[in-house]
């Protein structure tokens, strides 16, 4: 995943880009960029790697190289960026946050027309460059983005840092948000809100998808209308989301929350207090606790000064030892304790089992399990959301392996069927985890809840790696905005 912040001020920049991007740092681990333009400097740039230290300790000491009043930057798990180009456009820099299933085919056709990719400093095509050069294949900016909307199969959000403001044009179905917000003297587009109060910025707009803008620092032009239809990913609210950050008009913390209640409302279970699985399961498990009329108690804690979120290390060993060492039990909360668990999926199942270890070795008589969204059946094509190569490393699709067969995993019909909630395959499959990770009860949220707590039409959010509902838009080129 990735995030960025871009800002325009009538003042200098610098301050509101530094601080706007570190609040993005819960996006991502392996890459960050900053760029300022400046009208006698031109555009300063710099790129560094973040996988052995964070965002502001990187950028802290080079802040006096950086001038200017516009200016963006980008956390991410992918690509070195910002971009920098000089075209017929203009000179401009850009910072992207995608996905690109089909990155080789158009690198591919952009080297047979004559173009030059240059940038390949992690070892690959790098996929923001690959779209500056499809934007700059337009008459205009606008032409340019709509040619990647049209190209990419994926997603691709992104901000334009240009000699005369910024552009900021979120991804044609929305997968990915991008929020403007404004104080006096000063416009600022981000992909999460946590950036704006501390900044004094107010949101202002929402942007649609497919929605191009130009921002200033007295104020936006809207470059393109909003497409009518829109997939935004359902796991912003679930897991990427800080709780503080809205995307769509919904708070994050508050969706969290009324997922909890709802179960907690709905579940039976005889249990001595409801705990959050730091960070992105403490929201729920506070609803739960509301609902179920039973004590929230931290009795697991995230050791936050030094650990990062566990599952970005690309070698999976050490994802491992991160997710093991970053959480601490409380013996005297756990000791003879029903102890109910909320968290907000389950992908592999690694962490799973070896934190429902540590549960009993610390003294808890029992652990129950609630997952704050439906079982992950498919793998994400539209967003990076995790690691995984393969949708076979899902620990659903392995125990469907493991029932009927490697064909059947495979097979979207049979898929269908475990992804559809209370049928008889749905309740063995779930069965199986529980048992596999010796839990003395698991339940899912249901997807109807989900989309309930989020409070959007179920057509405008995208619930693919649940239900595999959003399989048509990688072939579908979504410019409805007539």
């Amino acid at each position: 995943m990735a995030g960025f912040f871009g800002s325009i001020s009538t003042t200098s920049c610098v301050a509101d880009v530094f601080y706007g991007t570190d609040y993005h740092s819960h996006l991502g681990t392996r890459r960050a960029g900053m760029v300022t333009y400046d009208p006698e400097l031109g555009f300063k740039r710099a790129i560094h790697s973040l996988e052995n230290a964070y965002f502001r300790s990187k950028f802290e000491e080079e802040l006096p190289k950086f001038r200017g009043n516009s200016g963006m930057g980008i956390i991410s798990d992918t690509d070195a960026q910002p971009q920098l180009f000089n075209s017929h456009l203009g000179r401009f820099a850009i910072c992207t946050v995608a996905k690109i299933l089909n990155l080789e085919e158009i690198a591919q056709q952009l080297l047979e027309e004559g173009m030059h990719l240059t940038e390949f400093s992690s070892g690959r095509i790098n996929p923001t460059e690959v779209v500056g050069c499809l934007i700059v294949k337009g008459n205009d900016f606008v032409d340019g983005i709509e040619n990647v909307f049209r190209k990419v199969k994926g997603s691709c959000s992104m901000l334009i840092l240009t000699e005369d403001g910024i552009i900021a044009a979120r991804d044609s179905w929305g997968r990915t948000p991008i929020i403007i917000g404004h104080r006096d003297g000063a416009y600022a587009a981000t992909s999460e809100t946590t950036a704006f109060p501390n900044l004094g910025y107010e949101t202002e707009k929402f942007v649609g998808a497919g929605e191009i803008v130009k921002i200033k620092a007295d104020g936006y032009e809207v470059l393109r209308k909003a497409n009518k239809r829109m997939q935004i990913c359902a796991f912003l609210w679930v897991y990427y989301g800080f709780p503080i950050s809205d995307y769509e008009g919904r708070n994050t913390e508050e969706v969290r929350n009324a997922c909890g209640e709802a179960m907690g409302k709905d579940d039976d279970t005889e249990v001595d207090c409801a705990c959050g699985i730091p960070d992105s399961g403490v929201g729920m498990a506070v609803g739960y606790a509301a609902g179920h009329k039973c004590p929230y108690m931290r009795a697991i804690s995230k050791y936050t000064p030094t650990w990062p979120r566990s599952f970005t290390p690309s070698n999976q060993e050490m994802r491992n030892l991160v997710a093991k060492m970053k959480l601490i039990q409380n013996r005297a909360i756990l000791k003879d304790k029903r102890v109910l668990f909320c968290d907000d999926s389950i992908v592999r199942g690694t962490q799973l089992r070896d934190n429902t270890a540590c549960l009993y070795e610390a003294g808890a008589k029992e652990v129950h399990m609630r997952i704050a969204c439906p079982p992950l059946v498919y793998g994400c094509k539209f967003i990076n959301f995790t690691s995984s190569r393969s949708d076979m490393e899902l620990i659903t699709r392995r125990i469907i392996a493991e029932l009927e067969g490697e064909d059947a995993a495979q097979n979207p019909e049979r898929l269908k069927v475990y992804a559809t909630t209370d049928s008889p395959e749905y309740k063995k499959m779930v069965e199986i985890i529980k048992d596999r990770f010796n839990l003395t009860s698991l339940k899912f949220t249901k997807l109807e809840d989900l989309i309930a707590a989020i409070g959007l039409d179920k057509s405008q959010i995208c619930t693919h790696c649940f239900d595999g509902s959003s399989e048509f838009t990688l072939n579908e080129v979504n410019l409805d905005n007539e």
